[in-house]
């Protein structure tokens, strides 16, 4: 499959998804919502209400209220209000009054009064000084029927002495629920429509780069003369124009190592005949001087000769991915190399050195003088930040796997002052280095040059903090 095809098939399943999200999470989070929103509306109402009540309430003056009497027939009111595109046409609250108790005083609709409503949430938590509010269903199967209640306390100087609750069909908002639904439904169709128009043009734009790109590397491959075709500034120019310079640093690689062999082609006869004639110069020349010419002239001939072959492993070097040098290296002689080459800089400071070889550590293959080198910056970076007169430890260890196979761990752990946590992600970063004790600064070359040789190896290099005080290098390497 294409990769234009396959990130059009994700383009259109993260569009699946999102669509999948509006439906099942957005539209459905309007109705709690809007819930949320009638109760809070009920709360400050409840709270107006039983402020403006709570003085004949107080003197007992329920039944004979002017106040009470309007709250009655309010619903009575005619009313024709469009509320965003939903018409309403009839108020919906009910209103109820209970006594400390939660015997109905008062009832807006005139059908509960000197009904006990003291053990309903909304009337109990409230006479009880808290937050009272319900939702109870008129019907028990039917959820449309819910009518949420909300209460607030009527108080004399500070204390309670009855509810007041305020009602509202949750039916009376399905309207504006199902409004508000249908307009996102309708836009968000609308934005995945355009989404998937905008997924097909940039599906196209990007096959048709990709084949333009694709084009060129087939050419390049079969060596065909061809020039890199626009693709614009973008990642995919960016990386056609990365090509095209790596291309021609390939390119000129290839022709300077072969204008290396045919330096070394040529220089060989040169030399050959030079050194034919320095041999015939003996028989020409006085003695003396024949001697020193053709010393002179035989010590230039093998300092060619030697400059060649040291041009030509450089050409092999560059290529190599993998251990040319490979020997049969004794572990505890490798240590016992490193810590010699050590002693003047651990003298230098007082350290003092202290070794521990495990069992079963014998030798590995690997390059020796490879391995001294990549030991020897770890233990240098252990005595560069190891205080003064401390001790610095040198374990090795095998280490067996799950898998049956072991490896050799060499640790080389200081008592300096550890890595700061921001410095934990870059120490094996190049030209990175930590100030040290001493003020002087290493090239930050050391630990990228350990983990290269760790990993032409086929092992692993890992620094970390050790508690409080002190780092720990560990060095692992295949048994």
């Amino acid at each position: 499959m294409k990769i234009g095809l396959r990130i059009l098939l994700g383009y259109f399943l993260i569009l699946g998804l999102s669509a999948w999200l509006i439906l099942n999470v957005v539209v459905e989070e309007i109705k709690p919502g809007v819930r949320a929103t009638l109760e809070d509306t009920l709360i400050d109402t409840a709270q107006m209400l039983a402020t403006l009540v709570a003085d004949d309430v107080a003197a007992g003056k329920v039944a004979d209220s002017d106040l009470m009497k309007r709250m009655q027939n309010y619903a009575q009111r005619s009313i024709d209000a469009n509320v965003n595109g939903t018409r309403k046409t009839s108020l919906d609250y009910r209103i109820y009054i209970t006594d400390i108790k939660g015997i109905v005083i008062f009832d807006s609709e005139g059908q509960d009064v000197g009904k006990d409503y003291s053990r309903w949430n909304d009337v109990y938590l409230t006479l009880h000084g808290k937050y009272g509010a319900r939702s109870t269903r008129r019907k028990p199967e039917d959820e449309a029927s819910s009518v949420m209640h909300v209460a607030a306390p009527i108080l004399d100087h500070g204390r309670i002495i009855g509810s007041l609750t305020v009602a509202k069909p949750i039916s009376t908002i399905a309207p504006f629920i199902k409004h508000s639904q249908r307009k996102i439904l309708q836009r968000s169709a609308w934005l995945w429509i355009a989404s998937l128009l905008i997924g097909l043009g940039f599906s196209w734009w990007l096959n048709r780069t990709l084949r333009k790109l694709q084009t060129y590397a087939i050419s390049v491959e079969n060596g065909e003369k061809t020039s890199l075709p626009e693709l614009g500034n973008n990642e995919i120019g960016s990386l056609g124009r990365a090509l095209e310079a790596m291309r021609d640093k390939l390119e000129g690689k290839q022709y300077a190592e072969q204008l290396m062999h045919t330096m070394a082609h040529e220089l060989k006869s040169p030399i050959a005949s030079i050194q034919g004639s320095a041999e015939l110069m003996r028989e020409d020349l006085p003695a003396a001087d024949r001697q020193h010419f053709l010393n002179n002239i035989l010590e230039q001939n093998t300092r060619q000769r030697q400059l060649i072959d040291k041009l030509l492993a450089l050409v092999k070097l560059e290529k190599q991915q993998s251990l040319t040098n490979v020997q049969l290296v004794n572990i505890p002689h490798l240590l016992a190399l490193v810590v010699e080459d050590a002693q003047p800089r651990l003298q230098a400071r007082s350290l003092q050195l202290q070794q521990d070889m495990g069992a079963g550590i014998t030798s590995i293959n690997g390059d020796e003088l490879l391995l001294r080198q990549a030991l020897g910056n770890l233990l240098d970076n252990a005595i560069a930040f190891a205080p003064a007169g401390s001790t610095i430890s040198i374990e090795a260890r095998v280490i067996n796997k799950p898998d049956g196979t072991a490896s050799l761990q060499i640790s080389i752990s200081d008592q300096g002052p550890g890595i700061p946590d921001y410095a934990l992600d870059k120490i094996f970063d190049r030209f990175y280095s930590l100030p040290r004790p001493d003020a002087a600064k290493s090239t930050g070359l050391g630990l990228p040059f350990v983990r290269e040789v760790a990993l032409l190896h086929g092992g692993s290099i890992s620094v970390e903090n050790q508690g409080s005080v002190g780092v720990v290098a560990r060095f692992c390497l295949e048994a």
